[in-house]
């Protein structure tokens, strides 16, 4: 029994940290964050100040993770975000591919507690900040009301990914709410006051057919939404969840103080309109569905956006602008909304992609004047415009991943000195051409970088290379890694796939375009024979396209036209092409459509071999062709898109010469997916148990093997809702194991599904050859591995 009389005042209970990284906020950007500096070594911890992990993608908010792929509806091939985050994506779709949020939320809090370096500290609320300097934070204090305890962070680092930028807000860094005139940055597409100048919050809800009828009473607060909402008429029985997007309120208000009465408004809509689906009598089949769940909490799309040394701008989105100290990409479009939201009468978004991928500058994720804090999540030094595509979760955590190794290196090269000192900045568009820097010290007797002497230091490139080693893939760079073993190694495959034919399976109308992607070597074309059932006489188009720029997937060049005219029946035709390729790269071997004609497809599917098809999807405001007002700083081009399996398939051809890009050597490039080239060893289709050997003159010590398979990257694994069509994905080895130069297993996995298999060995091995032997993941998919490191 506890008894314990009257007393002036108490303290609260009070826990104190010492540790190396300290990131608040505990969504997707935070969490891969910390995983990646926690398997760096870095002693992290992850403040959260909800029950669950995860932000808007959790079971609070239930909002699908999405990035660069944008549901498979633009023409970014190939460009789910590698690293934690596709681990985690590769996870969930395995484990969970119906998408229930519930199962999600207890993915991301395994993966969390699984790493020893993560202190987590969930329903904790940061509220005070200590500064040692008034350009340096020393500690923060949180407080968690489920066990009344006050906790202080000390840490020499720190990572605002809280989304509204507390830790930023607090400790004095600059920082932007709202849309910048379109003179600032000479953005086009800069907003008008009429149309808003802030993204706002959503809520949704789920419903459930119980299979008997089941009343429903508006409760007194909910709005009339046939009166009040003029998007009513959008709500109806069949949608729910996250296809409720447009569901969106607060784009005129503080997107910060003023939260909770946006979370009313909301729920007056969200009850207003179950009330207008089951009891308006214009859907019937809404007798027996109830209301199964509804959101407490709103998903936050916009507040602050902090300032760094660098902005990112449309420039930088639309025109795919390089940048020397790239550590991410993004890729979804330039995506605003009207303030107005579920209240406006224009369309719920207005959106625009660019052509492809863009790179995300170092520069970008940090503060210039707190010189301890890293910018985590939607905070990143971004405009409004830019942030319309950066804000998106995959992105974040793309971008966490980032920071988290940008964590390690600053402790890995932290000088030991005591004072402060200057260096020269690299960069001449750094905020000071001369920098004052300054160590951190610690209760581990480590120094630290900060986060901008990272650039002006010069480890920059040494950043770049720890992501790539990791998974992480940085448009337009490759591993240069003299430390990995098999860059000096000889190779030899037991078979090597060549691409001369692809068996004829079946037959579809052409009923939208379809084209054939192939990877070709820059030069002549080579010749290529398709099978065709015309029925009726008729005229065959067929265009042969590539991409105006290097690594990009949108086929705006056309190099060739023909039209074949067609008798009715079924016949062979061959495409013989007098145009060259400019560079090497992906061609698209275009057929226009034509319903008369049927076209011959394969089950056979291969690394780095996709059709894409001229497609509609109108989630992502896809409509086959983008056609913007000229005004407004974005470009014209056609969607060109997969389909989703089991649809999709490859067209059945000939081709000759063959096609040779898949050799052994391509285990060697440091690219762990398809860019200009498949970028992968693919062993030939009759292969069923391929075999690849590593040998060396001399003798190596190895203690950690790190093997990169196809999970195929443009799958975009949509993480609650819609559910997938495999647990697996077909192009990736289930089944191998590794040999030494005696025979001697190192190393056995049956059941693999995920891209990057690093396996650290209890003992190093020391062998004069591996030899990995995989089983054929299936009789129409060849194996294929991506890449293979060694370490000693």
């Amino acid at each position: 029994m506890i008894k314990e009389g009257f007393e002036a005042s108490r303290e609260l209970k009070r826990e104190t940290h010492h540790i190396e990284l300290a990131i608040v906020g505990g969504g997707l950007s935070g969490v891969c964050t910390a995983i990646t500096a926690a398997r760096k070594g870095v002693k992290v911890v992850l403040i959260q100040d909800r029950p669950v992990l995860g932000g808007n993608s959790s079971s609070e908010v239930r909002l699908w993770i999405l990035g660069a792929t944008s549901h498979l509806g633009n023409n970014n091939r190939w460009s789910r975000e590698g690293g934690v985050i596709d681990e985690i994506l590769v996870e969930n779709t395995y484990f969970n591919k119906e998408g229930n949020p519930l199962i999600f939320d207890a993915i991301l809090l395994d993966k969390v507690t699984a790493e020893p370096n993560i202190t987590l500290l969930l329903n904790t609320a940061v509220y005070e900040v200590h500064k040692t300097d008034d350009d340096i934070i020393g500690s923060i204090k949180g407080f968690c009301s489920q066990n009344s305890t006050e906790y202080v962070v000390h840490a020499p680092l720190f990572c605002d990914a809280s989304g509204d930028g507390i830790v930023g807000f607090l400790s004095g860094a600059a920082f932007r709410m709202g849309a910048e005139k379109k003179e600032e940055f000479g953005e086009k597409f800069a907003p008008t006051e009429e149309y808003g100048e802030l993204l706002g919050h959503s809520m949704y809800f789920y419903t459930k057919d119980t299979g008997r009828p089941v009343k429903y009473k508006a409760p007194g607060f909910a709005l009339d939404v046939a009166r009040e909402v003029p998007k009513f008429r959008k709500f109806n029985a069949k949608e729910h969840g996250c296809q409720l997007w447009w569901l969106e309120h607060g784009g005129r208000m503080d997107t910060v103080h003023d939260t909770e009465q946006i979370k009313w408004d909301l729920w007056k809509v969200i009850y207003g309109a179950w009330d207008y689906v089951k009891n308006s009598g214009n859907f019937p089949e809404a007798e027996t569905m109830t209301l199964e769940w509804v959101g407490t909490i709103p998903g936050k799309r916009e507040s602050r956006r902090f300032e760094g040394d660098y902005m990112l701008r449309q420039q930088d989105v639309v025109e795919q602008r390089k940048h020397e100290d790239a550590v991410a990409y993004g890729g979804w479009s330039i995506d605003l909304h009207p303030a107005d939201g579920v209240f406006s009468e224009k369309p719920g978004c207005n959106q625009w992609h660019a052509k492809g991928v863009y790179q995300i500058p170092y520069r970008c994720l940090y503060s210039k004047n707190i010189k301890n804090l890293f910018l985590g999540g939607r905070l990143i030094s971004a405009t409004h415009v830019a942030f319309a595509s950066t804000r998106v979760m995959a992105t974040a955590a793309h971008i966490g991943q980032a920071i988290g190794m940008a964590a390690y290196i600053a402790k890995e090269k932290g000088a030991r000195v005591e004072e402060p000192f200057e260096v020269r900045s690299c960069f001449n568009k750094l905020t000071d051409s001369r920098v004052r820097g300054a160590r951190y010290e610690s209760d581990y007797e480590q120094q630290y970088l900060s986060p901008r002497e990272i650039i002006t230091e010069g480890f920059v490139p040494e950043l770049q290379r720890e992501l790539l080693k990791s998974g992480q893939h940085i448009p337009h760079l490759e591993v240069t890694d003299e430390t990995d073993l098999v860059q000096k190694a000889n190779l030899r495959a037991s078979s090597v796939f060549e691409l001369d034919k692809l068996e004829t399976d079946f037959s579809l109308p052409i009923d939208t375009a379809v084209a054939q992607m192939l990877p070709l070597e820059a030069g002549r074309v080579p010749d290529i024979t398709v099978e065709v059932d015309a029925a009726e006489d008729t005229e065959l188009q067929v265009e042969l396209r590539t991409s105006s720029r290097a690594g990009n997937y949108t086929p705006d060049v056309t190099l060739e036209a023909k039209s074949i005219s067609l008798t009715k029946g079924r016949r062979k035709v061959k495409l013989s092409f007098c145009a060259t390729m400019p560079e090497r790269g992906y061609a698209f071997v275009t057929f226009l459509e034509n319903t008369t004609i049927s076209l011959y497809r394969t089950n056979t599917r291969v690394t780095g071999v996709l059709t894409a098809f001229n497609l509609i999807n109108k989630a992502v405001s896809n409509f086959g062709k983008q056609t913007p007002p000229e005004d407004i700083g974005m470009e014209a081009f056609e969607f060109w898109c997969p389909q989703r399996r089991p649809d999709g398939h490859n067209l059945a051809l000939q081709i000759e010469p063959a096609l040779t890009p898949f050799g052994v050597e391509q285990i060697k490039t440091g690219v762990y997916r398809p860019t200009t080239a498949p970028n992968a060893w693919v062993a030939a289709m009759e292969d069923s148990a391929p075999q690849l050997k590593i040998s060396w003159e001399e003798p190596q010590k190895i203690r950690q093997i790190d093997l990169f398979f196809d999970t195929d990257y443009d799958h975009p694994m949509e993480s609650v809702l819609m559910g997938h069509p495999e647990d697996v994905m077909p192009f990736c080895v289930r089944n191998y194991k590794i040999v030494d130069d005696k025979g001697r297993i190192v190393f056995e996995k049956e059941g693999n599904y995920q891209s990057m298999n690093r396996i650290e060995l209890d003992q190093p091995v020391t062998t004069g050859a591996l030899i990995i032997m995989m089983d054929r993941p299936s009789e129409n998919v060849p194996a294929s591995l991506f890449s293979v490191r060694c370490y000693r």
